[in-house]
């Protein structure tokens, strides 16, 4: 066989391999979109259907449920504040990580790392019953800060990475003209760093808004969405099911189609 056909035959089976991991990704929300957007009769009806109906009877009947918008909010509130407290200490961590030798320093990146080594779970109960002393149980700020433990060490060695490909030079070069080390991080560095700075915060989001575990046991009067379905899961109609699927997953969307040329920078892709 010729080089050429060689090289045919293998973009056809990257392309296919492309769309297959495509399609593996978006078949299952377009399919929990079109029962969200479909009558109740139809979700649970036979044949399914592969186009939504746009009957909005079951995000009504969602968005109409006792406790819904309260749980909906609340996860924004613990999203958004877990956001801002991982890239408020994640960011300068991973600064002084990539720019200052000091000793302990390749053992403090391998205990970042070592924090995602403990499963949840076994950690639920130690933080009930210090949380409950603190007076931080079933509260926004508590489960915030539980979701930043999970998500600071993303955050921590993203940035790291991000910071240590800008070179050096570009800060003295800050310095020499006059400005300080704060001046030249926030003048020179941080713009650079943006795109990866954002990264981290979509990293830090989903994973807040996607988190259960947590937010069920810490949680009772304040529950998050996802902690909310999963109370009421064993009770609910399919219809239901499928609007609180649709409900947890089209935010996350929006956020990252929001800083989605962040993202691409970051990947050195032109902004589109």
């Amino acid at each position: 066989m010729s080089e050429p056909s060689v090289r045919r035959a293998g973009n056809r089976v990257f392309i296919a391999g492309v769309a297959l991991l495509i399609l593996w990704v978006l078949l299952p929300i377009w399919l929990l979109f079109v029962n969200a957007l479909s009558a109740p009769a139809e979700v649970t009806g036979f044949p399914k259907r592969f186009i939504p109906s746009f009957d909005l009877a079951s995000l009504s009947f969602f968005f109409g449920f006792s406790g819904v918008i309260d749980a909906l909010w609340n996860s924004v509130k613990v999203a958004a504040l877990t956001m801002i407290l991982s890239i408020g200490v994640g960011a300068p961590a991973g600064y002084a990580l990539s720019r200052f030798d000091f000793p302990g320093k390749e053992t403090f990146r391998f205990l970042v790392v070592m924090t995602r080594a403990f499963p949840l779970p076994l950690l639920a109960l130690p933080l009930a019953v210090m949380f409950i002393r603190t007076g931080l149980d079933d509260t926004i700020i508590g489960l915030a800060l539980v979701h930043t433990t999970l998500a600071l060490p993303f955050a921590v060695l993203i940035t790291y990475s991000l910071f240590s490909g800008i070179p050096l030079e570009l800060e003295e070069a800050a310095w020499t003209l006059g400005c300080n080390r704060v001046q030249a991080f926030t003048k020179v560095i941080l713009p650079l760093a943006a795109p990866g700075i954002a990264a981290s915060a979509v990293f830090a989001f989903v994973i807040s808004w996607n988190e259960v575990f947590a937010a069920a046991v810490l949680t009772v009067e304040n529950r998050t969405l996802t902690a909310f379905l999963l109370q009421s899961l064993d009770v609910s109609p399919l219809p239901l099911k499928f609007a609180g699927g649709a409900a947890l997953v089209l935010p996350a969307l929006f956020f990252i189609f929001a800083v989605r040329k962040y993202l691409f920078a970051m990947w050195g892709i032109a902004n589109r």
